[in-house]
């Protein structure tokens, strides 16, 4: 006598970013990870430091000319010798003195160098150029993470929705083979079907803790990508 076995299997559909099976997670929705990837991403928030280091080095660039004016301001104090003469009609007469006194100067000067102005411009063209590399690569490693994510979000709720197959056809295979073994016993069923039955239902629930472990890493990843916990 041939047993008929019959696994059934159950896949649900996706819905709102939301998957909808039994016992499955609740994962948010793409563009909510992605955003949080976004905020969390150490190297980007270092790209985004180095740009703002990058935009004060170019101020401090712009502000470099300011070096070339100045104030220059000075004070004495001592005792100052005084000469003078009077001149008369047939005579002059020579004065000497000498005063206890403060003295203050105070100056502004202007450098200018031909050198200084050219190389400005360089610097500061160069400084322009690397902000905008740096504003360039912030962009491409977003570009980067938005589509790992995307990547993971989808492997995900496959994963996901493999499990949930794996889980029924064990369910469906166990029932299977509780029936096999007792029909075995009672001399129903010849043990090369009870043997062939018995390893298929071992690939099953192989099958099952491989897809259980590939469930769990790909949920591991995008909570690691993201930063969000999903339950």
């Amino acid at each position: 006598m041939t047993a008929f076995c019959v696994f059934t299997a159950k896949a649900q559909g996706q819905e709102n970013s939301y998957t909808d099976t039994s016992n499955s997670l609740l994962i948010p929705k793409l563009s909510v990870l992605i955003d949080s990837a976004l905020v969390n991403n150490g190297m980007v928030s270092y790209r985004l430091l180095e740009i703002q280091a990058k935009e004060a080095n170019l101020k401090s660039k712009k502000r470099y000319w300011t070096r070339n004016f100045g104030i220059q301001a000075d004070s004495r104090y001592g005792t100052f010798d005084n000469y003078s003469t009077i001149s008369g009609d047939n005579s002059s007469i020579n004065l000497a003195s000498d005063t206890q006194q403060m003295n203050y100067n105070v100056g502004f000067y202007l450098k200018f160098s031909v050198f200084d102005v050219v190389n400005r411009r360089s610097q500061i063209k160069q400084a322009k150029v690397e902000i905008a590399q740096a504003k360039e690569l912030v962009e491409f490693q977003k570009e980067e993470i938005v589509e790992k994510v995307i990547r993971y979000y989808q492997d995900l709720i496959l994963k996901q929705n493999l499990l949930e197959l794996k889980a029924s056809n064990q369910g469906s295979a166990r029932v299977n083979m509780e029936m096999v073994e007792k029909g075995f016993r009672n001399g129903l069923i010849p043990i090369s079907e009870y043997v062939r039955i018995s390893d298929m239902t071992s690939r099953i629930a192989t099958d099952f803790e491989k897809a259980k472990s590939d469930f769990f890493v790909s949920k591991k990843l995008l909570e690691n990508l993201t930063g969000v916990k999903i339950n």
